[in-house]
């Protein structure tokens, strides 16, 4: 029987800045790609099997506030959706223990456990920027969570920041530590939001959602790719041919309590578009390079004798809108408020249920096993529950071939999902997401 995790903290405080930030970046203006992302702080939970004790805690600790002379606006206060106030007052830091071994929660590893291992809640942030806990177990493995608010970065950001105190806390100091480029809203202005401006609706904070881990194995998402392949005439990625089949399922599973011919169907995809541009912005910027590029079907529009599921078909939409985020793309992305009112209107018809959406993030090919604090890289990493409903965050196995989908929705689909026979089939029967062997110290 799985051990039910429970934590004890120990103590907290604001880690500061090893130096003042100059007062000519005291105000850092959020760009309107900044402005639109959702109030939540994204976390990011990394574990490790090494035996730890206190003393690493005060490492991490003067590590991070040298990260924070860097990565200055961690450390400051959101004002008002318009800029970060680079004060200096300070990341929250957390220590924590919990009363089991990492082999007792990460087999078959349970989202909502990640949730106990971050000091607050993605959505109950008010103005800070980031926050941090490390946690330690039984076994003497511990892991580092990271949580930042969306609003100040992507994913990638989130990474060129871990990677970059990881560095500084083993003593590397050659390019492994990134110098982090602020700005981003002089390439894309910020907007004077309205006061009907809400970019908290779409949070499920209301409803019973979840989310459930499921692992695909290299070989069955080569099988994906095969088959798609073979009928559209091309090897889509990896994730293209996984994303088509998630979102295959999800109808499925919501098709059969929905009635109503007129509702229409889109999947999300987030893409980074640093390399998209020309030239391409450099993986330095840190701040929100991300945008949405939606496939669509219309049940009403589609004849009778059509094959509902094609998931080929799907495939190569995927494929289409993903490639039309280009440089052409990039430069309309600058004409601020049309590009605004566009994403007001996609919220307003998500929230009236004019249409249901799937939404995908893919962290694939980031470097998320890399953080290599001086006593290993991680053994496994996560991220937690969050409170968006309908979508998939993808993760990279660790041994890169497989992938793992974290897919979040209200607790009667998610069930019907779960004893899906044609979704079950797919997925891997364990999802451990490392070796044991007889020697392992977890």
């Amino acid at each position: 029987m799985k051990m039910k995790l429970e934590v004890d903290f120990i103590s907290q405080e604001l880690i500061k800045p090893l130096s003042p930030t100059p007062e000519h970046l005291r105000r850092l203006h959020l760009s309107f790609l900044d402005q639109v992302q959702s109030p939540v702080c994204m976390p990011i939970v990394l574990f490790y099997s090494k035996n730890s004790n206190s003393e690493r805690c005060i490492v991490l600790k003067k590590s991070l506030s040298k990260a924070l002379t860097m990565f200055y606006p961690l450390a400051g206060r959101i004002n008002n959706d318009t800029f970060i106030d680079c004060n200096d007052e300070g990341v929250l830091f957390v220590e924590a223990q919990v009363n089991c071994q990492l082999s007792d929660i990460l087999p078959n590893y349970n989202p909502s456990d990640s949730n106990k291992l971050i000091p607050l809640q993605p959505d109950q942030g008010k103005d800070l920027v980031s926050f941090f806990q490390v946690t330690f177990f039984k076994c003497g493995g511990f892991c580092i969570s990271f949580s930042l608010l969306h609003k100040l970065g992507d994913a990638l950001s989130q990474f060129q920041f871990l990677n970059s105190w990881a560095a500084i806390t083993r003593g590397d100091h050659s390019d492994n530590i990134s110098i982090p480029i602020f700005g981003t809203a002089k390439l894309f202005p910020p907007l004077k939001l309205h006061s009907g401006f809400d970019n908290g609706e779409l949070l499920g904070n209301d409803e019973k959602i979840v989310t459930k881990r499921f692992v695909f194995d290299a070989s069955t998402i080569a099988a994906f790719q095969a088959k798609f392949g073979h009928e559209i005439g091309y090897t889509s990625s990896r994730v293209i041919a996984l994303v088509a089949v998630l979102w295959s399922r999800f109808r499925a599973v919501i098709q059969t309590k929905k009635t109503d011919s007129n509702y229409i169907w889109t999947l999300t995809n987030y893409v980074n578009f640093r390399p998209r541009a020309e030239p391409p912005f450099s993986e330095m910027y840190f701040g929100n390079f991300i945008t949405t590029a939606f496939v669509q079907v219309n049940i009403k529009d589609r004849s009778a004798d059509e094959k509902y599921n094609d998931d080929a078909r799907v495939v190569s939409q995927i494929r289409d809108v993903l490639r039309s985020v280009d440089k052409k793309y990039v430069e309309n992305l600058q004409k601020t408020d049309v590009v605004f009112n566009l994403r007001q209107e996609e919220v307003r018809k998500l929230v009236n249920g004019e249409v249901i959406d799937f939404f995908c993030t893919s962290l694939c090919k980031m470097r998320i096993y890399e953080a290599d604090f001086g006593w290993g890289k991680p053994v496994f990493v996560g991220s937690a529950h969050l409170p968006f409903n309908n979508g998939v965050s993808l993760f990279d196995t660790k041994d890169g071939g497989g992938i793992e989908a974290w897919i979040t929705l209200k607790e009667e689909d998610m069930a019907k999902l779960e004893v899906d026979k044609e979704f079950l089939a797919y997925v891997n029967s364990s999802t451990h997401p490392f070796k044991l062997n007889a020697n392992s110290r977890i």
